[in-house]
């Protein structure tokens, strides 16, 4: 079965899209990636994170940003998981849209994301996404030389029926920049990987930008890595940093047979998306 070997960056979101896309650059040559399989990036790591500048940072598929992308994944022969990025689609809609490269620098997966983050929590976080984004309508699945893999996007992983049907479809890692914030976060952002993982006998990899309090969106931070019985193998404080795990894929199979959830569903009784 082998394993992945998966480095994420937790890093602050800086003023211009040059100036992220350069750290983006500069965190991978640090780092090295010598024997790294995967690197993953937080939710709009390149984007203040707030409605009103979606729109002047949207580019469309192939343009400038997204060949920077494919560049960095050629270059260090990885599998790139591109944070997310606001899209501007063939519809003229802006989009929060997560890519995906792998090794020679390919596109092998895009996602928008499906479930908008529009809350007003009481004596919290305010937010709406919907007043510059519109939504995706598809769960998204990818192929790689390890296995098929899920990807979604922050408040996508709130909903329990699109990330098994995930693992409906083959996915046995789910890859999920996020950005919870300072109300969400400290609640639900441990308990939500380790109860997807466990629910789903997966993998639950979560990066997420690192905390700046100077900026008008506080995340939460606390980039992790959970395991299929639900340990967190690794996780960041709230700080700028880097978290390398190596994913053990024969724990996927380990874990179903010794307590095998999938197998055990009553397809009589549940939709069969479940």
């Amino acid at each position: 079965m082998g394993f992945v070997d998966i480095m994420a960056f937790q890093t602050k979101v800086l003023g211009t899209k040059e100036e992220n896309l350069k750290q983006m650059a500069e965190c991978m040559e640090k780092a090295g990636m010598k024997n790294v399989d995967m690197v993953t990036f937080p939710e709009m790591f390149l984007c203040p994170y707030e409605t009103s500048f979606f729109p002047s940072f949207a580019e469309r598929e192939g343009e400038g940003t997204w060949q920077w992308f494919s560049h960095l994944a050629k270059t260090y022969q990885v599998y790139l998981s591109a944070g997310t990025v606001p899209e501007l689609g063939e519809d003229g809609h802006i989009y929060n849209t997560a890519y995906v490269f792998d090794r020679e620098g390919r596109q092998i997966a895009k996602h928008r994301k499906i479930h908008l983050f529009d809350v007003d929590i009481r004596g919290g976080q305010y937010f709406k996404e919907s007043e510059t984004l519109s939504s995706g309508n598809e769960a998204t699945v990818f192929d790689t030389e390890f296995g098929k893999m899920g990807l979604c996007i922050c408040y996508d992983f709130r909903f329990p029926e699109l990330a098994r049907q995930m693992v409906n479809r083959g996915a046995r890692i789910f890859i999920v920049p996020a950005a919870f914030n300072m109300t969400t976060g400290p609640a639900h952002w441990e308990l939500l990987y380790r109860s997807r993982a466990v629910d789903n006998q997966v993998f639950a990899v979560g990066t997420a930008p690192a905390r700046d309090m100077a900026a008008s969106y506080h995340s939460w931070g606390h980039s992790l890595v959970v395991d299929p019985w639900g340990n967190v193998l690794k996780m960041l404080d709230e700080k700028e940093g880097s978290l390398r795990c190596r994913l053990e894929l024969e724990q996927i199979e380990t874990v179903r047979r010794q307590l095998p959830l999938l197998k055990h569903r009553r397809r009589d009784i549940y939709p069969v998306e479940f």
